[in-house]
């Protein structure tokens, strides 16, 4: 088997750096918008919630239970307690977004939890949610995701595309691909996206943008179509990514996550092509090669820890599983 390419497209030797000339990871200034870091299994840069404070207090996508405590400071950091809280706008329901959502809901009574109504009944009854992360993530499930409770559904607020706005100045945006009911939120007033997971992981400034394919509801062809259609028309100043951070440059990310799917996609379906262990070695494969072009960016130790928490081989599965479903796919998408 030859070995694949170790860098992804777009990404040439000069431009990435040796760990001594790590380039610093500066990110956009953004009024109205405030990242905060909730971390996860005690690395940070993991996970990212935003708040806003106007119309109301809101944060966008908490992050699981287990960083409840990290989110609780990252407030109190702003002078925001979550007694405050008026609003959730969730992208979508995966734990590592909206994990907290019922916690948050049950303590806090006068918070309102928005979502593509297509996700809310998972909230209202995270059970079968809950199985399908565990069956993901295995024993580290419990450690990494925590408690999941529901939201109470008189708390709930689905959106469909042709309903009026959550909230006055926020503008839902449907971005199927990673799952669905995926809904980026862009903050008029600030210029900033919320993408969630819809421009893929961008850990640093600089580095690459990961694909986010974990099974079991990925969907490459809807995901092409939010990149080359539905955001191609978005101007804004910058995008948040859930994992990591405020960034400048959405349409130059949203064409190199393009590439990086496709590339996935298609290394992928060679090794389905040739059998098992060329299945097995090709998944490890592109977890190594994943740590390996984040390291130098964030650090050997930083991107190794990420990697473990969200592993680039369940990237690899969840595009085999689509694949495996629809195995005409990329023969269609070509035509």
């Amino acid at each position: 088997m030859t070995e694949p390419e170790t860098r992804p497209p777009g990404v040439g030797p000069s431009d990435v750096p040796s760990p001594e000339l790590r380039p610093p990871d500066v990110r956009p200034d953004v009024e109205g918008v405030v990242p905060l870091d909730v971390g996860l299994d005690g690395m940070p840069g993991a996970i990212c919630t935003y708040y806003l404070e106007r119309p109301e207090p809101t944060l966008v996508d908490p992050g699981p239970s287990t960083s409840l405590e990290a989110l609780e400071a990252g407030l109190a950091g702003v002078g925001v307690e979550l007694s405050d809280l008026r609003h959730l706008l969730l992208t979508h329901v995966h734990l590592d977004h909206a994990g907290a959502a019922g916690h948050l809901a049950r303590t806090n009574p006068r918070l309102l939890v928005h979502v593509h109504q297509d996700g809310a009944a998972h909230l209202a009854d995270p059970e079968r949610l809950v199985a399908s992360t565990r069956r993901t993530f295995g024993d580290d499930h419990d450690r990494l995701w925590g408690e999941v409770v529901p939201v109470p559904r008189d708390r709930l607020r689905g959106w469909r595309p042709g309903d009026p706005r959550p909230l006055p100045g926020i503008r839902p945006l449907p971005t199927p691909g990673h799952i669905a009911h995926h809904l980026a939120w862009e903050v008029e007033r600030s210029g900033v996206l919320l993408a969630g997971d819809a421009l893929g992981l961008n850990l640093h400034a600089q580095a690459p943008s990961h694909p986010a394919t974990p099974p079991p509801a990925v969907d490459l062809p809807e995901w092409y179509r939010t990149l080359d259609r539905r955001l191609a028309p978005v101007e804004v100043d910058a995008f948040g990514s859930t994992h990591f951070g405020l960034h400048p440059d959405l349409h130059q990310r949203r064409v190199r996550l393009r590439v990086a799917l496709d590339a996935l996609a298609r290394r992928v379906a060679k090794a389905m092509a040739e059998g098992p262990e060329a299945e097995e070695a090709d998944a490890e494969a592109f977890q190594r090669e994943s740590v390996e072009l984040q390291g130098p960016f964030l650090s050997p130790e930083r991107a190794k820890g990420y990697f473990s928490c969200f592993p680039a081989r369940t990237d690899w599965e969840g595009m085999r599983f689509f694949l495996s479903r629809n195995p005409n796919v990329l023969s269609e998408l070509q035509s």
